[in-house]
């Protein structure tokens, strides 16, 4: 399978923060790039062939998920689609239907991002439904269900300290204020598409500065306004060592 590679990041990917590297976001909270008719051909293949993999939603999370979907639509004339009462005309030409009975579905088809809904159950933040296409060494039927602290496990610096932290932030979120962090990993093979259990070991080279190729994801987290849902949407770079800029 041909590599799906950008050839730059933006600007502001360039300097790594410490954990969690929250910050706000100061420019559009979804993006269209040079990989994104590649991505996309990779996200329709997935969801034509593999849907129990990337595709999950608790039916109580549905209300979230198609309020998701309408603050997507609304975002979408401005990155170049054009809008019809029936279809969605994309960047790259495809015509994508209006499926609001299949909210998640059609956010895949539409948006290079990866989007996660979590919403409050009890004390925690519990992962409702997702479009998960380029999952990074994680598995999407593992983390089903499942509160905050235990879709991290068993991320490497993430303490019990930290947790207490992330809650908190998720905990005041507030709308119409996204934040943003991003990570900084290595691989030595470029498919977006790595789900791995966490029961298994790490790939060959994954995390080491080694790897052929950096893979980077734009986090960002905001609030929906009705459902009170919190958005984690995905954007995830992949770039040849030579095309990565010197990072600060």
């Amino acid at each position: 399978m041909t590599a799906i590679l950008q050839t730059h990041l933006p600007d502001d990917m360039r300097v790594a923060r410490a954990l969690p590297g929250i910050q706000p976001e100061r420019g559009p909270w979804l993006r269209v790039d040079d990989a994104y008719a590649a991505q996309m051909a990779r996200r329709e293949a997935l969801l034509a062939e593999q849907p129990a993999d990337v595709l999950y939603l608790d039916p109580l999370a549905r209300p979230a998920a198609e309020e998701l979907l309408e603050s997507v639509l609304d975002c979408l004339p401005a990155l170049g689609f054009e809008m019809g009462e029936a279809q969605l005309i994309c960047p790259d030409g495809r015509c994508v239907p209006m499926d609001r009975t299949a909210p998640l579905e059609t956010l895949g088809r539409l948006c290079q991002n990866d989007f996660v809904l979590m919403e409050k159950r009890g004390d925690a933040h519990v992962l409702t439904g997702a479009v998960l296409c380029f999952p990074a060494s994680w598995r999407l039927s593992e983390k089903a269900g499942r509160p905050l602290i235990d879709i991290h496990i068993p991320v490497e610096d993430y303490t019990d300290d930290l947790a207490r932290r992330v809650q908190r932030l998720f905990d005041g979120i507030q709308v119409g204020r996204p934040l943003w962090r991003f990570n900084q990993l290595w691989y030595e093979d470029p498919e977006l598409f790595q789900p791995r259990s966490q029961f298994e070991p790490r790939r060959v080279g994954a995390g080491s500065q080694d790897g052929s190729y950096y893979r980077t994801e734009r986090q960002t987290l905001l609030r929906l306004p009705q459902s009170r849902a919190v958005v984690f949407a995905i954007h995830t770079y992949v770039l040849a060592r030579a095309d990565v800029p010197p990072l600060e």
